[in-house]
Parts: structure tokens; C-alpha cells; sequence
């Protein structure tokens, strides 16, 4: 990705990035199955859980102030082991950082880009609170999700930029950037309004309705969803035409290749949930697949500077 031959090796802080971003991606997937499971609010509380540092081993352990009906080991630790590993993420972001100032201070568009992402990631936590606190209202829901990509994508940038080659980027796909910023906004508009739709079916199962009947009872947003679904998969295969008929270099085309690829796969995994099962499995491929098109899309602009 980051390579131009086999004698090129990535620096200490790209290796560092890449695994932070890596951890990123887990991180989501992670949300993506809490969500999926049911288990937002397995911790009633926050930061604390159950009003302690380390869950409650059983009912008879709970502080008066919690309603043991709120108890669900399975559910609190799910989320329990969520917020561990969004605090392991912090760790690893403030690493990152600090390696950017070691290596990268005089490339301000290096190191300010991690400090960003840094003050992103705690602010990222208070809305983890704000998530717990709103009861999963879904427009909370959907700004901890969208700030979550956009540490993604910083991580991405600084990992391109902080190589030579990735600061020289690949020419000869003129035109191809402002479609790709284009692209990758509608992206995040269609992975904004999945989280809505993702809301609109807990509220309509917790109505009482029943799951595959859950998804029909969403509406407007569900069709909007759907049919930019068909925007970005277009948008996809006329980038892809674009930089084969700019003949683009090799490696700007490959990844021309993964962004049409997931796209083609997150249409498929949306189907498959609208027409066959809300199983919480696609659920979950179906965000992480959405985070890693994203990505895609991200990688393909910084790699086009021509």
C-alpha cells in the first residue's frame, strides 16, 4: 500500500499509524456488534458501570440505586469490554502522537493532523457518555459514528503523508479528486443514514413489531438509504472508469478496485438484511464493510496527486 518496491520499508510511526488505525477499524466493529446485540446500555452508567470500576460479578453485588432488571452479564459485559477497548484506542492515539512529535514536528500538516485526532478521541469518549446518557437516541448514535470515521481518516492521511511516497502520491489521474471528495462525502451522508435506520428499527421492535417486519416500519429514511446506496456504487464503478481511462497508475487502480469492490458487497449485505434476515451478524459486516469503503475512498484521494 505504502510500498514502491520490496527496498522500501514503512518508518516507525507509519508501523504505528497503521496498527492504530487497524485497532480503529476493530474498534467499530466492536460498536457495531454492541449495537447489534442489544447490549448500548449493558453499563447503565458512565464511565463507571453499574456504578463501579469493575462490573458487578452478580445481582446481590449491584449498588441499591440500579434496578436489577437492568442486570444482564452478557450485555454488561459486552459493553464493558467495548469501553476497554476504546480506552486501549486512546492509548494507542496518544502514542501515535507522540511519535508524530518525535518524527514529524516540522511537518505541521503531520503532527497537527494527529494532535486533531487526539482531541477528537477524547471528545469521542465524552460522547460515549452523552450515547449512554440519551439512551441511544439515534442522532447521538450517529455523531459518535461519524467523528469515529473521521479519526479513521486522519489516521489514514498521516500514514500516506508521513512517507515520501505517499507525499508524492501517484499522477495522472487528473480530475479524479474532486469526484473522490464527492464520493466519499456521500459516503459518509449514506452511513449516517444507515445509523438512523438502525434507530428507527429498535424503535420499532421495542413497539413491539416484529423483526422482519421491523425494517418496513422505518420509512423515508430506509428509501433514502437504499437508493443512495445505488448513488455510491455508481459513483464507484465511474471512478474506477475514469482512472483505467486516465490510465492511472497501478497502484491508484487497485485501490480504484477495493472501493468498487466493498461497494458491491455493501449493496449485497444491505439486500441480504432487507430481504432475507436482520441478522445481527450482517448488521455488523454491514457497518464494518461501510467503515472499510470509507477507507478505501480515503486512500485512493491521498494516493491521487496527479
Amino acid at each position: 500500500m505504502f510500498q514502491h518496491n520490496e527496498g522500501v520499508r514503512l518508518t516507525s510511526f507509519q508501523r504505528l499509524a497503521l496498527w492504530t488505525t487497524a485497532a480503529t477499524y476493530f474498534l467499530i466493529l466492536v460498536g457495531g456488534l454492541v449495537r447489534a446485540s442489544g447490549a448500548g446500555l449493558g453499563c447503565p452508567d458512565w464511565p463507571r458501570c453499574f456504578g463501579s470500576w469493575i462490573p458487578p460479578a452478580s445481582v446481590a453485588d449491584l449498588p441499591p440505586q440500579f434496578d436489577v432488571s437492568q442486570f444482564n452479564p452478557t450485555l454488561m459485559w459486552t459493553e464493558y469490554i467495548n469501553r476497554l477497548v476504546g480506552v486501549t484506542i486512546g492509548f494507542l492515539i496518544l502514542a501515535t502522537t507522540i511519535s508524530a512529535w518525535r518524527h514529524h514536528r516540522r511537518e505541521p500538516h503531520i503532527f497537527w493532523t494527529m494532535v486533531a485526532a487526539l482531541l477528537l478521541t477524547g471528545f469521542q469518549g465524552w460522547l460515549g457518555g452523552r450515547v449512554v446518557a440519551h439512551e441511544l437516541a439515534a442522532w447521538i448514535v450517529t455523531v459518535h459514528m461519524i467523528v469515529a470515521l473521521v479519526i479513521v481518516q486522519m489516521l489514514l492521511y498521516v500514514t500516506v503523508a508521513s512517507g515520501a511516497q505517499g507525499a508524492q502520491g501517484a499522477q495522472g489521474a487528473r480530475g479524479a479528486q474532486g469526484a473522490t471528495v464527492v464520493l466519499i462525502l456521500l459516503t459518509l451522508v449514506q452511513i449516517g443514514l444507515g445509523t438512523q435506520v438502525r434507530g428507527g428499527i429498535d424503535v420499532a421492535l421495542d413497539a413491539g413489531v416484529a423483526r422482519d417486519l421491523a425494517l418496513a416500519a422505518v420509512g423515508r429514511v430506509d428509501t433514502l438509504h437504499r437508493d443512495l446506496a445505488f448513488v455510491v456504487l455508481a459513483g464507484a464503478a465511474l471512478l474506477t472508469w475514469w482512472l483505467l481511462y486516465q490510465r492511472a497508475p497501478a497502484r491508484l487502480l487497485r485501490w480504484s478496485y477495493v472501493v468498487l469492490g466493498l461497494a458491491v458487497f455493501q449493496v449485497v449485505l444491505g439486500a441480504v438484511m432487507a430481504y432475507v434476515s436482520l441478522l445481527p451478524a450482517a448488521q455488523v459486516a454491514h457497518l464494518t464493510v461501510a467503515a472499510l469503503l470509507l477507507g478505501a475512498q480515503t486512500v485512493v484521494l491521498l494516493l491521487d496527486r496527479g
